[in-house]
C-alpha cells in the first residue's frame, strides 16, 4: 500500500483578448485541506497567466520533500516543462522566447521541488480544473488588478 502522501494542484489562467485583463486560478489539494488562490492582471497575456497560476502555486509550497503533481490544461506550459525545451530555452540565452521573466521564476522554484506535470483537457468536466478556470476568469472580468510589470517592459523592449 502507498502511503506517500501527494500534493495535488490544479491551475488555470485566462485573458480577455490577448493581450487584455487576465487572471489565474489555482486549487490546491493537500490529504482534506484546500487553498484556492486567484489574481488579476489589467494587461496580460493567455500563457502569462497560465505560466503564472504554476509559478505561484510553487512559491506557495512550503513543505519541503513532497510529490507534487501539477494538472494544468496548459500545453505551452505543459510541454515546456515536460519535454524540457525549458532548459534549452536557458541553455541557448531565452534567445526569440516570450515571458522570459516568468520562465527564470518559474525555474528558480522548480529546482526546489519534485513536480510531475500532467496535461488535462479544458472545459471537460474536471471538477478542480473548471473551479481554477472561473477564479481566472472572474478575477480577469472583475478585478481587482494589479500590473504585470513583466509584460509591460517585454513591450517597452520590442520582446513581446
Amino acid at each position: 500500500m502507498n502511503t506517500e502522501q501527494r500534493l495535488i494542484i490544479y491551475t488555470d489562467g485566462a485573458a480577455l483578448g490577448n493581450p487584455g485583463k487576465g487572471g489565474y486560478g489555482v486549487v490546491m489539494l493537500w490529504g482534506n485541506a484546500r487553498k484556492e488562490i486567484a489574481e488579476g492582471f489589467e494587461h496580460t497575456t493567455n500563457n502569462r497567466m497560465e505560466l503564472l497560476a504554476v509559478i505561484v502555486a510553487l512559491e506557495t509550497i512550503k513543505k519541503p520533500d513532497i510529490k507534487i503533481h501539477i494538472y494544468t490544461d496548459s500545453k505551452y506550459v505543459c510541454d515546456a516543462i515536460e519535454k524540457k525545451w525549458v532548459f534549452g530555452w536557458q541553455r541557448t540565452g531565452w534567445k526569440n522566447k516570450k515571458n522570459i521573466d516568468l520562465w527564470k521564476r518559474f525555474l528558480n522554484v522548480y529546482k526546489h521541488h519534485d513536480v510531475q506535470l500532467h496535461w488535462v483537457k479544458g472545459h471537460a468536466g474536471i471538477k478542480e480544473n473548471e473551479v481554477c478556470d472561473k477564479l481566472a476568469t472572474g478575477m480577469a472580468q472583475s478585478g481587482p488588478w494589479k500590473k504585470d510589470h513583466g509584460y509591460i517592459e517585454s513591450q517597452e523592449t520590442g520582446l513581446l
